[in-house]
C-alpha cells in the first residue's frame, strides 16, 4: 500500500458522494442538507466522482482529509 500514490478526498467530498450515491439523493435535496447551493454541491460532487474514478481506474489509495 505505501507504494500507490494516493488520491486525497475532502469530508465534504465524502459527504456529497455519500448522500448522492449511497442515500440516492437528488441534488437539490443533497445541497440544503449540507447547507450549501446547488451549484456548489454540483462542483463537490463532481471533484468526488473525478477523483474516486482515478483511483478505481489507476489503482491509486485513497485518502479522506480533513481540510480542503
Amino acid at each position: 500500500m505505501r507504494n500507490l500514490q494516493i488520491v486525497e478526498l475532502s469530508l465534504e467530498e465524502i459527504e456529497a458522494y455519500r448522500l448522492r450515491h449511497i442515500k440516492d439523493m437528488d441534488q437539490q435535496v443533497a445541497a440544503e442538507k449540507m447547507n450549501t447551493s446547488t451549484s456548489t454541491y454540483q462542483r463537490i460532487l463532481y471533484s468526488a466522482n473525478k477523483k474516486i474514478a482515478d483511483a478505481l481506474v489507476n489503482g491509486k489509495a485513497i485518502k479522506i482529509i480533513k481540510h480542503n
